[in-house]
């Protein structure tokens, strides 16, 4: 099972692309940057005066462009066919902002009907012809992933069900047919906030779903001991294995497992490891990445304030970093970059930019490198 990683938005073409428009936009500082940048980057944030965003970065952390958001936004996924990407409010979120990074197109918002919200997390197929996005049927206390046309305004065109309660994140697999989907297992309601409505009965998923017909392809739970351990966020090392973090809702004083695989026809897989890294994420994984090129997989806990860096081959913890409030991660170089809720950026070397305007939020997406 092989993942489609967004393909990386070449640097030279990206600023070609921008044009004008988007140069004209950012300070001179920040256009030195973006000529030295290894990578661009793009993750929502927050500002210390309340107001709301998402920004393209450069890999030194400067902010290179931005557009305001109603509220708090979580995700991004970015289509490199029309280079286009889409930001998803936080759960329960009733909007996903699309935008593009020349400043030519304005912000276009895409509304929730009625009946559904955004659980954050959304992907383009293969061509760029459709978004799909995680939501909940919030009166049926169902999964489904709503499908928009991105050629015709983003209107939503359909969806199918996620098969399981509280869907967050989802991949495309590498067939360009497979989307799989990591079910939560929780269940909400916008009447009551963001309150966990069905912890003592809460029955989290990973499940395999065709994308063109909707039908379920293959569904794993983990063992019902672990029935309170809500699989969350997912990525896709070089080997096609799906790697996913959790979160538990049990007892504090517990230390289930966190890290898990799953690969397609096998039960899935919870990664044991020493016991002081994984006490160290106070039972709570907000953002996974692989890096194919140097074969790993990074997870982090901002409720620990913890970084671990696994090898995909063996599944063996190599290194272990605390940050404060770390969630956003992304593949750079060999290694990986993060953002934090305290305003930092850390690139894989160490150095650390610090913006005091900006709290970064939950996740942060790669979209281009140089050739």
């Amino acid at each position: 099972m092989t993942a489609v990683r967004k393909p990386l938005l070449d640097r030279r073409d990206f600023l070609r692309a921008a044009g004008a428009g988007f140069m004209a936009a950012m300070t001179p500082r920040a256009w030195a940057k973006t000529l030295d940048a290894d990578a661009v980057f793009a993750t929502a944030f927050v500002k210390r005066d309340g107001s709301y965003g998402a920004a393209v970065l450069s890999e030194a952390g400067d902010v290179l462009h931005a557009i305001d958001l109603p509220d708090r936004g979580h995700d991004v996924t970015f289509d490199p066919v029309s280079k286009r990407s889409v930001v998803f409010a936080r759960q329960p979120g009733t909007f996903a902002v699309v935008f593009d990074h020349t400043g030519r197109d304005k912000p276009l918002t895409i509304a929730s009907v009625a009946g559904r919200h955004f659980f954050g997390h959304g992907v383009f197929s293969p061509d760029g012809a459709l978004l799909y996005a995680t939501e909940n049927d919030f009166d049926n206390a169902a999964g489904v992933v709503g499908v928009y046309d991105a050629r015709s305004g983003f209107k939503r065109i359909g969806e199918f069900p996620t098969y399981g309660m509280g869907p967050h994140e989802l991949l495309l697999l590498g067939d360009g047919r497979t989307i799989a989907v990591a079910n939560g297992g929780i269940e909400t309601h916008p009447d009551y906030g963001r309150a966990e409505l069905n912890i003592a009965t809460m029955k989290p998923s990973y499940v395999l779903v065709d994308r063109i017909t909707g039908d379920l392809i293959e569904k794993h739970e983990l063992p019902s001991a672990l029935h309170q351990l809500s699989i969350r966020h997912m990525d896709c090392d070089q080997a096609g294995t799906v790697w996913f973090g959790c979160q538990y809702r049990g007892p504090a004083a517990d230390r289930p497992l966190l890290i898990g695989r799953a690969a397609r026809g096998k039960d899935l897989q919870l990664l044991d490891m020493p016991r002081d890294v994984l006490a160290g994420f106070r039972n709570y994984i907000g953002s996974v990445a692989a890096n194919p090129a140097a074969g790993t997989v990074a997870v982090t806990s901002p409720e620990g304030n913890s970084l671990a860096v696994i090898d995909a081959a063996s599944g063996d913890v190599v290194a272990t970093t605390a940050l404060v409030e770390v969630c956003g991660l992304a593949p750079d170089g060999t290694g990986f970059i993060a953002s934090t809720g305290a305003g930092e950026i850390v690139e894989d070397n160490g150095a650390r930019r610090s913006e005091p305007d900006y709290v970064w939020d939950n996740h942060m997406l790669r979209i281009a490198e140089p050739a």
